[in-house]
């Protein structure tokens, strides 16, 4: 995956692919934070604080539609309610848990602080899981290593997606 910035005409097209991915133009985008094998976005990091003033605790935000769809077969399924009760039984994923939401924090805290979301990250971080997809996202802007159930989603993904062949 690359990590992109680009000129005025790259960052122009960038929002018009989000835009045909979400069938909407995307909120606070400030960049692309993890993209596609082809160079489409996959991820987009957002303001924490959107134009209207809103804030918005969600700094990463999976735009991939092959990816959302898998990610929501997986929400469907129940995933998180199994995630979250392993959180309770298994220390180790919950300090590395834990690290991936002060690590989330910390990236969010790079782009503005907004007050009535300090403290909150994303996607249920640090006690319980909430919402795959920004845990995905969150894995694949920062890397393998950094969020364990968005890299362990990953993983339970790679016969319907993965971030290394292109379904674009």
């Amino acid at each position: 995956m690359n990590n992109g910035t680009g000129t005025a005409s790259n960052e122009t097209r960038d929002v018009e692919i989000v835009t045909e991915q979400l069938g909407r133009p995307p909120r606070g985008m400030v960049g692309v934070a993890a993209r596609c094998v082809c160079g489409r976005p996959t991820v987009v990091r957002t303001a924490p604080r959107l134009e209207d003033g809103t804030p918005f605790p969600t700094t990463y935000y999976l735009t991939c539609p092959p990816a959302v769809a898998a990610v929501s077969t997986l929400e469907a399924g129940g995933l998180m309610r199994e995630l979250t009760a392993r959180l309770a039984t298994d220390p180790d994923l919950a300090t590395a848990y834990r690290a991936a939401h002060e690590a989330y924090l910390r990236d969010r805290a790079e782009l503005g602080q907004v007050p009535e979301i300090a403290g909150v990250s994303a996607g249920g971080m640090p006690d319980r899981v909430k919402c795959l997809h920004v845990l995905v996202a969150h894995a694949l802007a920062a890397g393998a290593g950094v969020n364990p159930v968005g890299d362990e989603v990953l993983g339970l993904l790679a016969d319907t997606w993965r971030p290394d062949r292109c379904t674009c």
